[in-house]
């Protein structure tokens, strides 16, 4: 199934991560080859993707009113990942798995941002449950900056199974709450192999889901606001998993 992926970084990363196959290019009639516009199109050009100009009230409505910066590509459907792929990545670099888990989030701005900061600190992989929360879409995809299209991002029909699954492999499960009783995340050494689950925005994990995990964690406040946003608190941890690795793959200069 086709759908549209739109705006600056979503569509060349998308083409230069060559994952989907794309059918057209679609750029609006009165937009400018020059700057970014020009290199996307010789990104396509490369791919031997069929360019197309039209009004601009056409990609707003292919869209969905998302900020589509006068461009779009028609792609296939993103494609999903299996929880062992996840796993055999972590294999090939010879790292302990580095997960990412979303228990449901509604909002694809988040989504799209924990996305792109989880593939910037080289997680191998994020999982979702297939109903109920945001899967990647277009909206996802350009909230990322097309950096989803660089993950393993795997559904599964029950969440809850699939940590106790990952449990089973030895993977420490690490749920992130806001609360005044909890562990803060600088105290314990997070170097394992371990998923970091983050629950929805505004209700938190699921009972069952927190339940499930083996730790959880909070980051510590001294502001007047009681909690961050879920994307926030989710970034900034990712971060604090990825120092406690000794800032894995990363090349000093």
């Amino acid at each position: 199934m086709a759908e549209f992926v739109y705006g600056h970084w979503a569509v060349m990363e998308t083409l230069r991560a060559g994952r989907r196959s794309v059918e057209q290019l679609l750029l609006a009639e009165n937009v400018e080859e020059r700057g970014m516009v020009s290199q996307i199109i010789k990104a396509a050009q490369e791919r031997g993707v069929k360019i197309q100009r039209m009004p601009r009230r056409i990609l707003d409505d292919l869209a969905e009113g998302g900020n589509h910066q006068s461009t779009a590509l028609r792609v296939a459907s993103y494609p999903y990942a299996d929880v062992e792929d996840i796993l055999s990545l972590a294999a090939q670099r010879g790292e302990k798995p580095f997960i990412l888990v979303l228990d449901l989030l509604k909002d694809p701005q988040n989504v799209g941002t924990l996305l792109r900061v989880a593939e910037s600190v080289g997680v191998h992989g994020v999982i979702l449950q297939e109903r109920r929360g945001v899967g990647v879409t277009p909206a996802v995809v350009n909230a990322s900056s097309g950096a989803v299209e660089y993950l393993h991002v795997a559904q599964v029909t029950n969440l809850v199974n699939t940590m106790k699954d990952l449990k089973e492999q030895d993977i420490w499960i690490i749920g992130l709450e806001a609360g005044p009783d909890l562990r803060p995340i600088d105290s314990t050494k997070l170097d394992m192999a371990l998923g970091l689950v983050l629950g929805s925005e505004g209700e938190g994990m699921r009972r069952l889901v927190r339940d499930t995990c083996d730790l959880l964690l909070t980051l510590p406040m001294r502001g007047h606001i009681a909690s961050l946003n879920v994307a926030t608190a989710g970034s900034v941890a990712l971060y604090a998993v990825w120092q406690s690795r000794g800032w894995q793959g990363w090349e000093h200069a």
